[in-house]
């Protein structure tokens, strides 16, 4: 078993891997050394281990997973299934080293363009070549929310709805005229990128991944698959690659 750690800026992404099945999936606010021992305690087939974080942790939990088999804490000189043709290597997100990670696996020698779409929305592009280019990162949905009202003296703060319905194209109030420029602005800008990106990779597979992607799984016309996980799904690939390797 592999046990998957992803560390963001709000919340931490657990995840229990029995061989290619997640078989635990938990989100919690923050992991502690006695969290940790629990999950272990809980799965003692667990043999190897990943950790990709964007702040400091407790180096202690490095200590754990090192006595607990193969540990890997997620840095740029990680070594990954793809090869890496981005500018500045040492400055890109352990996210989208993970999410280009997941791609090899998802669609091996093709060209996939992966829109994760969360705090915010990145764009990254892999080549049939097994090439990770870069791509484009842009404001998510709950930040140009949060820029309407911040930036403004009569703009409500608006929350997205919990469903994923269509939003209409024309808001016939503020709070609905605010979502319609929101979620069908990004939704346009999506088909745009997609559009371009197929025009210069043809043929292209789309993969909408994040906290958000419900928002958009429909309304993008472009043929798109969905992955909720392609985070941790790209850091076990890590974990994966480097056991073999």
């Amino acid at each position: 078993m592999k046990l998957i750690i992803d560390i963001g800026n709000t919340f931490t992404k657990l995840a229990v891997f029995d061989k290619d099945v997640i078989i635990s999936f938990r989100t919690i606010d923050r992991i502690t050394p006695d969290k940790l021992d629990l999950i272990l305690k809980e799965y003692p087939q667990i043999s190897s281990s990943i950790i990709s974080s964007v702040a400091l942790h407790d180096i202690k939990l490095n200590n754990i997973l090192n006595n607990n088999g193969l540990f890997i804490e997620l840095d740029h000189n990680t070594p990954v299934p793809f090869i890496n043709n981005y500018g500045t290597p040492h400055t890109l997100g352990k996210d989208r080293i993970a999410i280009a990670s997941a791609a090899t696996q998802m669609h091996p020698n093709e060209n996939t363009l992966i829109i994760d779409a969360g705090t915010s929305v990145t764009y990254d592009i892999i080549t049939h070549k097994n090439e990770y280019l870069g791509g484009a990162i842009s404001p998510g949905l709950s930040m140009r929310l949060e820029a309407l009202h911040n930036f403004t003296h009569k703009l409500p703060l608006i929350n997205l709805p919990n469903n994923d319905e269509k939003i209409a194209l024309i808001g016939n109030s503020t709070e609905l005229s605010i979502l319609s420029g929101v979620v069908n602005g990004l939704t346009a800008e999506m088909q745009n990128i997609i559009n371009q990106y197929s025009n210069s990779f043809s043929p292209l597979k789309t993969v909408i991944s994040g906290g958000d992607y419900k928002y958009f799984e429909k309304l993008v016309k472009s043929n798109i698959f969905a992955a909720p996980n392609i985070v941790v799904t790209g850091l076990k690939c890590i974990l994966d690659f480097n056991e073999k390797n």
